[in-house]
């Protein structure tokens, strides 16, 4: 009997290869449905449409006149700040002329000695107020809109004079009244918000290059 209840325990923790893929599989079904649900929540929202038009529209105004755009992030914040960047200075959907943009997380000898010698909290105003100028555009990205160094810089981009920008979630936090124009993904997970934040970017990323240099393009890989 002893051995019996050994055998029967053994076969209840090892799981037969099939069986965990079908699991895995169950699971990435439901979180690229919960993927879906939010992006389908994001198109659902008029405000969330239409504040994304018009950050669109304020981009290509401020691009055309000669300005750039300034970005800032942490953490996943910080790597989409750097791709939606990337997408402007490069190109997006055809070949173009370059479009300033910069992400103030990607020196990191800047952001390891502004934090060393001044905080953390002034990582990114500080380049602000050495980079940025009246009329720039200023890209603020905190998927819970509470991050303080975030924060600090919108404040300070505001007395330098430029336009600014939130991405967040659902609750938009400090951000969301801190910024011109908020962009509040309705989720309060974060890796639903990360996705609908560079979906966003995309968006804004194709109408500002269609809009500036009135051409269609396909999207091709790289």
């Amino acid at each position: 009997m002893i051995r019996q209840l050994k055998t029967s325990m053994g076969k209840k923790t090892r799981r037969e290869p099939m069986k965990q893929t079908n699991d895995f599989k169950y699971h990435v079904r439901k979180l690229i449905e919960a993927s879906i649900a939010t992006k389908q929540s994001l198109l659902r929202s008029p405000e969330v449409v239409l504040t994304v038009a018009k950050v669109s529209e304020i981009l290509v105004n401020a691009l055309k006149q000669g300005n750039k755009a300034l970005l800032f992030g942490n953490g996943g914040s910080a790597a989409d700040a750097q791709h939606i960047a990337a997408e402007l200075v490069g190109r997006f959907a055809f070949d173009r002329p370059a479009l300033p943009a910069l992400a103030l997380s990607v020196n990191s000898s800047c952001v390891t000695a502004i934090g060393n010698d001044y905080g953390f909290d002034r990582v990114f105003s500080r380049q602000l107020e050495a980079l940025a100028r009246p009329g720039d555009i200023a890209i603020a990205i905190s998927t819970s809109g509470n991050s303080t160094n975030v924060l600090h810089a919108i404040s300070t981009a505001r007395k330098i004079g430029l336009k600014t920008i939130g991405l967040t979630g659902r609750s938009g936090g400090n951000l969301r009244n801190a910024v011109d124009y908020c962009i509040c993904v309705p989720s309060n997970e974060t890796p639903r918000i990360q996705e609908c934040h560079i979906l966003v970017g995309h968006i804004i990323s194709e109408l500002v290059e269609r809009e500036i240099f009135h051409e269609e393009g396909s999207v091709s890989g790289s």
